[in-house]
């Protein structure tokens, strides 16, 4: 890796326009080459559950991790570092230097359409689970990339909202997770499209006071894709790389606001030397790259995914029902059609194709075959567009192969390219020069409805506008629109659905078929039918492709009456019902107390089925505690506001986020933060600390449990604050101030030694513009959730002699 010397002697060889071209991509996700300093391009990809690489395209896979959410709700640093390894892993395989992960936003509200894709609603916990997941990527020469640089905590009109937040709340909660990745080494960060106080990101004052200057970021600030959208004010802020490129808002624009003095050439050399100093680190800048081979093979990057499925899987309730004895089973009805089709991640531009995904009925085949006979029922049809087409459902007109035939036309119907694929859903097809229509076509295997155009006949015909200006939406999830039709037993009728590319609309081009099902009444008698013949049932439900996206927030947690009638049908006939929950973030659940047990899955990555079987049947304890609150109904949520009003969006909570804001409206959710059981049972019995500190001192209290249940156990044991009596500022009722797990047999004694940091007693004091901890008494308490401490130590706080 270069020195600082070095690099000023890489930088004087460069003219003002060769400097300024290399601060903007060279493509959609390369930098700029420079040869006369042996400079190589970077290449980025999206992150966080998989790494894409420069394309989408179904046949070139990814291994797909558990949502973000999911790793949050492992509470393990150490398990998502060894995650974070494989993503470098991955990024290697396909010759990636940087990844766009993780995302550091908050789980502020529950209807947020990323939710999924961020760690926590606790800073504390998304912080560290964040910088774990940096240290893991960037053991092995990849760079991390923290996100969104700040307040990007919803969709609504986020290319433009202005985020309104005191200036105590953003040090204290939206800031601290970025600046622990900062402290992990982070090597660069994402600056979001939103605005923070009237000032939009890319050109905010916090890319330097505090990122660049407190903290000593020396790293790279790059923008979101296409959020760069000036000149003067972005290159004098401490934004350094505009992505992606060719684009016109630096370039030669910037190259004369330096000639003008409107940006001082010495903020342009700045913004190179970091680019230099990340290439060198990445090994693009001096030699020859080497190209460096995934650490990780196959067949291990797949238990270790599978083991994090059942790490992050989360006990919300057990009455006695799990595990499942696979000696006492004779048949077991699986029922729901997510149980078939597994939701495995969150939809918009983190989205990748994994590699083999496993089912929960499958992962349950598997573990139950030649012991139990397994039933699938899918109830009644799910809401929302049907699944794209598949070598399942449709094979190409010309060769016959399972799959679906892509042809490129140009504005007179002649092709310009075509080739056989294995997927409707082509997000970035080829399109060569004169491309005017991308068309997808197959033979239908039949079994039902269909959608589009039938054996030349027109189904489907019209304007179809769009329906955002988001670039990422247009990008990967066009607007949806459906048609029925009939088909005749034994024929195969081909299928033909054309979309002219008009300009501003993306190229992304899905298209799917939904088989006929019954209907809901027919359905859930079959389902309960089921259910009753068979020793135990699992129904499984979530949230659809229309929900949980990038670029667009929820209205409702609800998972439909379809759904919820579904679960209640089950458990009323059999007490052994095991609800499975697969969505990436709250939803409601009003029969939660109806069935025998619930489990979250969150959404879980490609082995899905194979980590959520190890739990159902008892081969692995759920790991799982919640990362975030969830509530009975939205209606209970202490903040649930997405849309800006006049384009403000007032963080009026301040620092009461997550269970901090549920504690002060004395208010109970469905399950607390933190909240997660295992297969055993644990007796806290003594809290142990010290009767004073020295301000600005950590402090380390010890708590002592019992594994009192039938099997070895780990427990997640949570740490929090509170601040008795009367203070000078408002600070929560209590907030997390550390944890850590513990392992122990049957019988067994563990002893978790918590360290609380210095900071977690401090305060963002205004007035002095830095962190103040007040002298006086502390109260600890310590347990299994926000909801559940059964111990408590009080210990002072005194200044310094």
């Amino acid at each position: 890796m270069a020195d600082e010397d070095e690099l000023d002697r890489l930088l004087d060889k460069l003219t003002l326009r060769a400097k300024v071209r290399l601060l903007t991509g060279a493509t959609t996700w390369r930098t700029a080459a420079e040869p006369d300093l042996e400079l190589g391009e970077l290449v980025l990809s999206d992150g966080p559950a998989g790494v894409r690489g420069e394309s989408w395209d179904e046949r070139r896979t990814s291994v797909l991790l558990p949502s973000a959410s999911a790793l949050a709700a492992t509470w393990d640093e150490q398990l998502v570092g060894e995650l974070g390894g494989l993503l470098a892993s991955e990024a290697r395989r396909k010759g990636v230097d940087v990844v766009l992960a993780p995302n550091l936003n908050l789980h502020r509200t529950p209807l947020a359409g990323r939710h999924f894709e961020c760690f926590s609603e606790d800073p504390l916990l998304a912080g560290r689970i964040g910088a774990a997941l940096i240290r893991g990527i960037q053991a092995h020469g990849v760079a991390a990339t923290a996100k969104h640089f700040v307040a990007n905590d919803a969709e609504t009109d986020r290319l433009t909202v202005d985020a309104r937040i005191d200036e105590r709340t953003l040090r204290e909660v939206h800031l601290a997770p970025f600046e622990a990745a900062v402290a992990a080494g982070v090597r660069l960060v994402m600056a979001g499209y939103n605005r923070v106080n009237n000032t939009t990101m890319t050109a905010h004052a916090l890319l330097t006071t505090p990122l660049k200057s407190e903290w000593g970021f020396d790293g790279v600030v790059v923008s979101d894709w296409g959020a760069v959208r000036s000149t003067r004010d972005t290159a004098r802020a401490g934004l350094d790389l505009q992505m992606p490129g060719p684009a016109d808002e630096w370039g030669e624009r910037l190259v004369r606001a330096v000639a003008s003095g409107e940006v001082e050439e010495a903020a342009v050399d700045d913004k190179v030397r970091r680019l230099l100093r990340l290439a060198a680190w990445a090994g693009a800048l001096g030699r020859p790259r080497r190209r460096v081979r995934p650490h990780l093979p196959p067949r291990q990057a797949r238990a270790l995914a599978r083991r994090a499925v059942a790490a992050g899987a989360v006990l919300l309730a057990n009455r006695g029902v799990l595990p499942l004895d696979r000696t006492r089973l004779n048949t077991v009805a699986v029922i729901g059609a997510a149980a078939a089709r597994t939701r495995t991640q969150g939809g918009g531009s983190a989205g990748v194709f994994p590699q083999d995904e496993v089912s929960l009925l499958d992962g349950i085949r598997a573990g139950l075959r030649g012991r139990a006979r397994v039933v699938h029922l899918p109830g009644p049809a799910p809401d929302g567009p049907p699944p794209p087409l598949d070598p399942v459902t449709g094979s190409d007109p010309r060769t016959s192969t399972p799959g679906v035939l892509l042809r490129v036309l140009d504005a007179d119907g002649t092709e310009l390219y075509a080739e056989h694929r294995n997927s409707g859903r082509q997000l970035e097809p080829p399109l060569p020069p004169g491309a005017h229509t991308v068309e997808i076509s197959a033979r239908l295997h039949p079994f039902g409805r269909l959608s589009l155009h039938l054996d030349g006949d027109p189904l489907l015909e019209g304007e179809f506008a769009p329906t955002t200006d988001d670039p990422a939406v247009l990008h990967v999830s066009p607007p949806t629109h459906t048609v029925t039709a009939r088909l005749t037993a034994g024929r195969t009728p081909l299928l033909v659905a054309r979309r002219e590319l008009a300009a501003g609309t993306g190229r992304a081009t899905v298209v799917g078929v939904q088989p006929p099902g019954p209907g809901r009444a027919q359905a859930l008698a079959a389902a309960a039918r089921a259910a009753r013949e068979a020793d135990a049932a699992v129904v499984v439900v979530g949230t659809g492709e229309q929900h949980e996206a990038e670029g667009r927030d929820r209205t409702h947690l609800t998972l439909g009456p379809g759904q919820d009638a579904l679960v209640r049908a089950v458990a009323r006939a059999n007490p052994r019902t095991v609800a499975v929950v697969n969505s990436g973030g709250p939803v409601e659940l009003p029969w939660r107390d109806d069935v025998g047990a619930l489990l979250l899955a969150w959404f879980p990555g490609q082995e899905a089925g194979g980590g959520l079987a190890d739990v159902l049947l008892g081969r692995t304890e759920p790991g799982g505690r919640l990362p975030t609150t969830w509530p009975a109904r939205l209606a209970d949520a202490p903040v649930t506001r997405t849309r800006p009003d006049a384009g403000r969006l007032p963080y009026d909570e301040g620092i009461h986020v997550g269970h901090r804001g549920w504690l002060r409206a004395r208010r109970t959710p469905a399950y607390w933060f933190g909240h997660g059981l295992g297969y055993t049972t644990w007796a806290y019995d003594a809290l142990s600390g010290p009767a004073h500190t020295t301000v600005g001192e950590d402090v380390t209290v010890r708590v002592r449990l019992r594994n009192t249940g039938p099997r070895p156990g780990r427990e997640v044991v949570q740490v929090y604050l509170s601040r008795p009596g009367t203070g000078s500022v408002d600070r929560p009722e209590r907030w997390l101030a550390g944890w850590t797990a513990v392992r122990a047999q049957p019988g067994e004694t563990a002893v978790a030694q918590v360290r609380i940091p210095a900071r977690a007693l401090s305060h963002w004091d205004v007035h002095r513009g830095g962190w103040r901890t007040e002298p006086g008494p502390y109260r600890v308490l310590a347990g299994r959730s926000a909801g559940e401490l059964p111990l408590t130590l009080c210990f002072l706080a005194r200044e310094e002699a």
